[in-house]
């Protein structure tokens, strides 16, 4: 036979208790969840002005002429990270100073979000400048030479970070444009180089590409690469596109090897039109460019020298 089987019933204060601490968790949850919001909408509020891509962000200096504000964060486990962003970077003070006076880079490493390949590349980055400490925020020029940098944030208020950041802040540059008497296509500089007996030296921007040419007209317009090449070669900058974005000169095409991206700059020395003997790219600074130059015609000019006979 079945029998009636009987619920011991709980008592009335245990009930209540087990109510309590139901509301106690579910209040909870919403805390956490309403603080994860304003956490991401805090650094989705300070990351609208700022680029993500670094390479995006030098085009963007060498458009401008003004320098790469760099910040490095994590922004979900770094509490200093969000502090500053917070404190500093969302402020219409900041806000109003690096319209002005900077180009913003974001990298972000958070723990999850993002994919392999962008950690890999922000990764990357970080030990190209050597970054260990978060936030750590760098500024660099349009060539991704670091100029000044400031490690951590102790908690100092936005007009004080500034004004103390400010004066590391070189102002923005002119935008530089080519010289009027530079030759523009190979063949002039063919022709030229035939006559003074000088290698060529080609500056090729991939395009008409306002990046490239201002780039180009950087390189170009620097005083020790101007002294340079014044002394030692026929210096042409030419576009390896016409503006339709067809190949601008067949020979021009072969001395590449190919194509160059819209924004690119490469420079070549040839002493015949035809055949490379030097390569460099533009992205480097004008600096280093100078110095590959200078080293190609030390070896240039001791592959001249006679060799002398043995008796």
């Amino acid at each position: 036979m079945g029998g009636i089987v009987s619920r011991r019933k709980l008592p009335m204060t245990s009930r209540i208790g087990r109510a309590f601490a139901l509301v106690r968790r579910v209040a909870l949850t919403a805390a956490v969840t309403v603080l994860a919001v304003l956490v991401v909408g805090a650094t989705a509020q300070a990351s609208e002005e700022w680029l993500t891509d670094y390479d995006e962000a030098l085009a963007e200096s060498t458009r401008s002429g003004k320098p790469v504000l760099t910040l490095f964060t994590g922004s979900d486990w770094c509490p200093h990270c969000r502090t500053l962003e917070e404190r500093v970077f969302s402020t219409s003070e900041f806000e109003s100073w690096s319209q002005e006076h900077v180009v913003l880079l974001m990298l972000d490493l958070p723990e999850s979000g993002i994919s392999p390949a962008l950690r890999s590349e922000r990764s990357r980055i970080c030990l190209k400048y050597g970054v260990r400490t978060f936030p750590s925020v760098l500024v660099l020029n349009s060539f991704g030479e670091k100029i000044t940098e400031e490690r951590g944030y102790r908690g100092t208020s936005a007009s004080t970070w500034i004004k103390r950041f400010a004066a590391k802040v070189p102002a923005p540059e002119a935008v530089a444009d080519l010289e009027e008497s530079m030759l523009t296509s190979l063949g002039e500089a063919v022709d030229e180089a035939r006559g003074k007996n000088r290698p060529i030296l080609l500056v090729v921007s991939g395009s008409r590409d306002k990046t490239a040419i201002i780039r180009s007209a950087t390189l170009v317009n620097d005083p020790e690469f101007g002294e340079l090449a014044e002394e030692s070669f026929v210096v042409a900058s030419i576009p390896a596109s016409t503006e339709d974005g067809e190949p601008a000169d067949a020979s021009l095409e072969q001395l590449l090897g190919g194509t160059l991206e819209p924004d690119a700059v490469e420079v070549i020395v040839t002493e015949d039109g035809v055949t490379p003997v030097f390569m460099a790219s533009g992205s480097q600074s004008p600096k280093r460019i100078v110095s590959g130059l200078r080293r190609f015609l030390v070896a240039r000019q001791a592959a001249r020298q006679p060799v002398p006979t043995r008796r």
